[in-house]
């Protein structure tokens, strides 16, 4: 007679079925995991410290924001080797925006409310224009990918020495530096409130999701793991605003902070900062982003374009526009980018940008982007950037010098690569 018993291994994938979880993210989420732990080790536990963590993320969103608009860009076949330097460039028309031609042309001085946006407008065209450009080059005139990006990066990061005379430019408008992280958060009260918005939308999508599936008699999940899953959202929104409200404002900040407002502090008070605006910035990126990819024409037509160019051109999809598009939202994250970069700075300075091209397509790679097209998430993209950025910052606490910091993060992006290989071989392909 036959042990009918199912044996462990198997009742583990049925569980994964069943939850229908990305193998591949969970490896990703266990590699994080991972190299938090053993750099909590080397640092004798201040690598996973409120401090640290809040740090972490404020520095991730940068690379993170042009690594969402990277993952169209690989899909559809291509790369992009400017976008440092087109990050570069945005900055330093927004700084000489706001610090010289805004006062200059029409004697508006820092701290007034129009020029910020009127900055970040020109920046955003700026990056929109160089996106496009590049998109012409490649789609229009059939250039190669590589070959117009590596002009690119040479080209955009010398025309930024050029127009700020190689000098830093600050400081910065205030508000305008209220997006770059430290300078400007929604206290702990705000990313309460924020956090339980998020998890509402959250929840709310997923079970939307499944009615949507069941109406249109599509296989669904079983209802324990639907509600596993909502557990595990709620879990992640609210346990990472209670890390970053954990973080207290330093007493002596918080004395000048009162005092800005003819006030004087209570004996005893304290303040978190709480979530960081760059860091809601980049969440809202994220969703807008992932609504493209997964429903709207736009994302259907980029990824048939990466699975199979010649049959998406026989279709009927314009994919030489297609392209100015893709490189023209990616110009555009590029000059949000600089956004974020220059005033957590608080300026803009000539190294700004300067190997995020390595870092942000190490990000789309390590998240599973395909580099032979047609795969690639936004979600995944967003924490290859945080695993990135964790290496480095782990390894700059405990001491490791710049140039080895960047061999590690070479020697990640092609074991990414060659993982990426291996896996897809052993699925098929998927």
């Amino acid at each position: 007679m036959s042990d009918t018993t199912t044996p462990a291994p198997a009742a583990k994938r049925t569980l994964v079925r069943a939850l229908e979880i990305d193998t591949r993210l969970l490896g990703m989420i266990g590699a994080f995991i991972v190299v938090c732990l053993v750099f909590n080790v080397l640092t004798d536990g201040r690598f996973l410290t409120p401090r640290n963590i809040f740090n972490l993320t404020i520095q991730t969103v940068s690379v993170a924001i042009m690594a969402t608009g990277m993952v169209f860009v690989i899909v559809t076949r291509h790369i992009d080797l400017s976008v440092g330097s087109v990050l570069a460039t945005c900055s330093a028309v927004m700084a000489v925006t706001q610090t010289a031609l805004l006062p200059n042309a029409l004697g508006l001085e820092l701290g007034n409310p129009l020029i910020p946006w009127i900055a970040i407008a020109v920046g955003i065209a700026t990056g929109a224009l160089i996106g496009a450009f590049h998109g012409w080059l490649i789609g229009y005139l059939t250039i190669p990918a590589f070959i117009v990006t590596l002009g690119g990066l040479l080209v955009w990061r010398n025309v930024a020495w050029y127009i700020t005379s190689g000098q830093t430019i600050g400081p910065l408008d205030p508000t305008f530096m209220t997006l770059g992280g430290i300078n400007g958060t929604l206290g702990t009260t705000g990313s309460w409130i924020v956090g339980v918005l998020a998890a509402g939308a959250a929840i709310a999508a997923q079970w939307m999701g499944r009615q949507g599936k069941i109406n249109h008699d599509h296989p669904v999940k079983p209802v324990w793991a639907e509600l596993v899953n909502s557990g595990l959202i709620l879990a992640a929104i609210f346990g990472f605003i209670a890390i970053l409200n954990a973080y207290e404002i330093p007493r002596p900040r918080l004395v000048r902070m009162f005092a800005a407002r003819g006030e004087v502090m209570p004996d005893g008070f304290t303040a978190g900062y709480g979530l960081p605006i760059s860091v809601l910035l980049l969440i809202a990126i994220a969703v807008v982003m992932t609504v493209i990819a997964k429903r709207t024409r736009l994302g259907r037509y980029i990824f048939a374009t990466g699975g199979n160019p010649d049959a998406a051109e026989l279709s009927g999809i314009n994919t030489r526009l297609l392209t100015v598009k893709i490189f023209t939202m990616l110009g555009v994250l590029c000059a949000i980018s600089a956004v974020v970069a220059s005033a957590r700075l608080a300026n803009h300075s000539n190294d700004i940008g300067t190997l995020d091209e390595l870092r942000v397509i190490a990000a789309a790679v390590i998240g599973g982007t395909a580099l032979s097209g047609g795969l690639g998430t936004i979600h995944g993209a967003i924490l290859g950037a945080l695993i990135m950025q964790s290496l480095q910052s782990g390894m700059a606490m405990v001491g490791v010098d710049a140039p080895f910091q960047n061999i590690v993060v070479g020697l990640v992006l092609v074991v990414a690569v060659l993982v990426d290989i291996i896996y897809r071989k052993r699925t098929g392909g998927k």
